[in-house]
């Protein structure tokens, strides 16, 4: 099944975000626009006094990456939830790269269809920091059926 030119079979892909490191510019920038300002992600002291190697990521900002991976997919009005939860934290100048697949599609009452999303975001490492689950609105594309739920 396809709608909005992305594949929404179970299976299917999202094409992965891989973003850049993670730099102090980027953390102050979130910290502005999120109003967190807590120390361990702006002061590599405050950072260490706190039992880290460093400065780290908020864990809004991943989630943020895991959102912004799924709109890039489907349109934002699409989204119907997002869950994540965080698994390791992420280091001040690490990368990390998003993915996504999606592993269940199911009719709705009057939407067409929900499909369902799992959600990985890994350090340049390979280290998973938060995994996740995305519900999209989806269409049957033209000459396509809405999956039976009986089937």
């Amino acid at each position: 099944m396809t709608a909005y030119g992305f594949s929404t079979c179970p299976g299917a892909e999202l094409p992965p975000l891989r973003l850049p490191e993670v730099t102090p510019e980027v953390l102050a920038g979130f910290a502005r626009a999120s109003g967190d300002s807590n120390p361990i992600h702006l002061d590599p002291e405050a950072a260490r006094a706190a039992g880290l190697p460093g400065v780290i990521a908020h864990g809004m900002l991943t989630m943020a990456l895991l959102g912004r991976l799924v709109t890039s997919w489907a349109p934002q009005e699409r989204l119907r939830s997002l869950r994540t939860s965080f698994v390791a934290p992420v280091p001040g100048g690490d990368a990390i790269t998003c993915s996504g697949t999606v592993t269940e599609v199911t009719p709705t009452g009057g939407e067409g269809c929900r499909a369902l999303v799992r959600l990985v975001a890994r350090r340049a490492d390979g280290t998973t920091v938060a995994r996740g689950v995305a519900e999209v609105a989806v269409d049957a594309g033209p000459g396509e059926e809405v999956p039976d739920a009986a089937a």
